[in-house]
């Protein structure tokens, strides 16, 4: 198995990152392309720890729901360069969601005994920080809870020692509500996910992962009604007037997958909502450098402003893909 190797030192990392918070899409420019060439090294040396996390992480939870979906995916071009923008001290090497995995439970039980199991075990890499987004749920309803760990390498990994990977832990119905508000967003061209946009549909799902803490008996999101009849009153006026059910039944899509491995652990997944088309391009584990450097190709060439968006993922089959991301 050939993984990428850091080719540059922190300073053109952070440099190149510079670079790309000031460029507008399509990248053409020669110094663009050469600094995401560099950012593209960065995201893709992650690749290695990333995989190292994800496996821990599925023997892990999987002590406790055996039909846990666990997924892995590389941060987008676009979130990267939306973070660069809105925290300009933001360094690309101090990121500490570049790569991420996650695992999505049943029951919400699970989400936390899994956390305290990663707190009080032993793990041979270095524990940075924790944010429990279901106790205290963001503005805009977020749920999900979040533990950032720092890879720690033997004489032979110590390359990637420093990188930082995010694991997700959360519910089925915190994932659906995560994976809605990416879709809706998408298809109407707003920032939902954010926190930019519609003020009515920004306020929809803050109400509607109330309605979720209500089933799962979390605390509800600041500024939502906290009794039951105001909470489905204000939904449902809501939802008639974006037509919420039946926008989201309307986005229907076409499937072209490309590439034939049968044993396909890498996933590019490009959504068109003009085209009303989804693409799927399957690597095999050892084409982990191929995937990513493909994935950015693809990234670049995506103008500002388009809905298109592309996205590079891991699961252990499509069935588990569409679980992992049903939007």
């Amino acid at each position: 198995m050939v993984w990428t190797t850091l080719d540059f030192q922190p300073d053109e990392y952070n440099s190149a990152a510079r670079l790309l918070a000031k460029t507008a899409f399509p990248i053409n420019t020669l110094d663009a392309l050469q600094a995401l060439d560099v950012i593209n090294n960065w995201r893709s040396a992650h690749a290695y720890p990333l995989n190292t996390f994800q496996i821990t992480l599925r023997n892990r939870a999987r002590k406790f729901e055996k039909g846990v979906t666990v997924a892995q995916r590389a941060k987008r071009l676009d979130s990267i360069h939306r973070k660069l923008l809105s925290k300009k001290t933001m360094r690309l090497t101090q990121m500490q969601d570049v790569a991420g995995c996650r695992a999505i439970f049943s029951k919400l039980t699970n989400v936390y005994r899994l956390a305290e199991f990663y707190k009080k075990t032993d793990f041979d890499h270095k524990f940075r920080n924790e944010k429990d987004y279901i106790s205290n749920p963001k503005p805009d309803g977020y749920r999900s809870y979040h533990l950032v760990y720092e890879y720690v390498g033997t004489a032979s990994t110590s390359d990637y020692s420093g990188m930082r990977v995010e694991i997700q832990l959360r519910t089925q119905l915190q994932h659906s509500w995560a994976t809605a508000v990416e879709a809706v967003g998408l298809f109407t061209r707003q920032a939902l996910k954010s926190n930019q946009g519609d003020e009515d549909w920004l306020r929809f799902f803050a109400l509607m992962s109330s309605a979720i803490a209500a089933i799962e008996r979390t605390p509800c999101v600041p500024d939502t009604p906290g009794d039951k009849s105001s909470l489905v009153s204000e939904i449902s006026t809501l939802a008639e007037n974006l037509r919420a059910k039946d926008m989201l039944r309307a986005y229907n899509t076409t499937l072209e997958t490309l590439g034939a491995a049968k044993d396909a652990k890498y996933f590019i997944i490009e959504v068109d909502p003009d085209e009303g088309k989804v693409t799927l391009r399957r690597f095999k584990a050892k084409e982990s450098a191929a995937a990513n450097s493909q994935y950015t190709d693809l990234e670049s060439k995506i103008p500002e402003g388009s809905s298109r968006q592309v996205v590079l993922v891991s699961a252990a089959d499509i069935t588990a893909l569409k679980r992992a991301y049903p939007n």
